[in-house]
């Protein structure tokens, strides 16, 4: 599969290892090629570099894992060449306002297969998603069909379990875990290596 990775921080740096041991394609989609960082991060899991764009154009999955307040002006720049693309948003807009991107892709990239998924828990447990022999919970939202089993393959890639809300439309659930996350984490200093897990019987 090819994998546009869109940021070369934290999430998508630890998203796109475990992909590309699943032996994927990557792209990361960056600002400056020259980048010493973007480069070396490239070479460490033979990936290559584009500009945001061309990483776009390069991926059957566009993950963005940019900064919340760049994404509005990201999603209308690409607007076209996202229809038809699964689109995984991992990007939080902090600060107030929905920290989801959904609202822009329906406006301007309504052809897209968009899920929000690796916004709710911190990259230290995409990096180690194993609490003991326990296995930790991803939950995510999206559509259904061949997308969807694409999206759950990507994150069991990564070694959590998918859990599916809903479509879309539950976009606010996905995210009231994510505040949850921060809340535990941080606010009560249960620290950065916290993740979930749903039990049934």
């Amino acid at each position: 599969m090819k994998i546009a990775i869109l940021g070369a921080k934290t999430i998508g740096p630890t998203l796109g290892r475990s992909w590309a041991r699943a032996g994927h394609s990557l792209m990361f989609g960056v600002r400056n090629l020259n980048n010493p960082e973007a480069q070396a991060l490239a070479q460490e899991l033979n990936a290559t570099l584009g500009v945001t764009g061309a990483a776009i154009d390069f991926g059957d999955v566009a993950v963005f894992a940019i900064p919340g307040a760049a994404m509005d002006e990201t999603i209308q720049a690409h607007a076209l060449a996202l229809n038809g693309k699964v689109v995984i948003d991992a990007a939080n807009r902090m600060g107030g306002g929905p920290q989801n991107s959904a609202a822009a892709f329906a406006a301007h990239a309504p052809g897209a297969h968009v899920f929000r998924a690796f916004n709710s828990l911190g990259w230290e447990n995409f990096e180690n998603p194993r609490f003991g022999e326990t296995q930790a919970d991803l939950f995510y939202c999206g559509p259904g069909g061949p997308s969807q089993s694409t999206v759950e393959q990507l994150i069991r890639e990564v070694g959590l379990r998918p859990v599916r809300v809903g479509d879309l439309g539950q976009v606010q659930l996905v995210d009231a875990v994510g505040a949850l996350w921060r809340a535990l984490a941080h606010g009560q200093s249960w620290g950065r290596q916290l993740a979930f897990k749903v039990l049934t019987r």
